[in-house]
């Protein structure tokens, strides 16, 4: 399906190599590690925030409240996923999609590791 825009857009588009590199740690979460971080914080006035969330497998889950609406693509590794509050549960793995609706709260742990890539609807201070 193909669909003309408007207008042509005037800012250019954006390419961030190995932006999964050297993600900061999660320090709010200290029983877990967790590593974060924003490639493109709101980029051109944008409402979204899009960058990688790695997890390295320990013992407690890291508990996570969303206050945005979230779509996250597993890229390597499998994500154990449970809503604290209703108690669904599923394992998302690689080249799975996931949407967290604002609201959830969400359990994340993993066997070993995972890596996935998030968009948020969110301002860059939300994170």
């Amino acid at each position: 399906m193909t669909t003309t825009p408007d207008a042509p857009a005037t800012a250019p588009f954006l390419v961030t190599s190995d932006a999964w590199k050297g993600l900061p740690r999660m320090e709010e979460y200290p029983a877990c590690e967790g590593y974060i971080g924003d490639v493109y914080e709101n980029p051109e006035g944008s409402s979204m925030c899009s960058g990688f969330f790695e997890l390295k497998h320990t013992d407690e889950p890291l508990v996570y409240l969303y206050e945005y609406d979230e779509m996250k693509v597993v890229l390597e590794g499998e994500f154990l996923l449970e809503n604290v509050d209703t108690g669904q549960k599923t394992v998302a793995r690689a080249k799975d999609a996931i949407f967290f609706p604002k609201g959830s709260r969400i359990a994340f742990s993993t066997p070993s590791y995972a890596l996935a890539f998030y968009a948020g609807d969110r301002n860059a201070d939300l994170l």
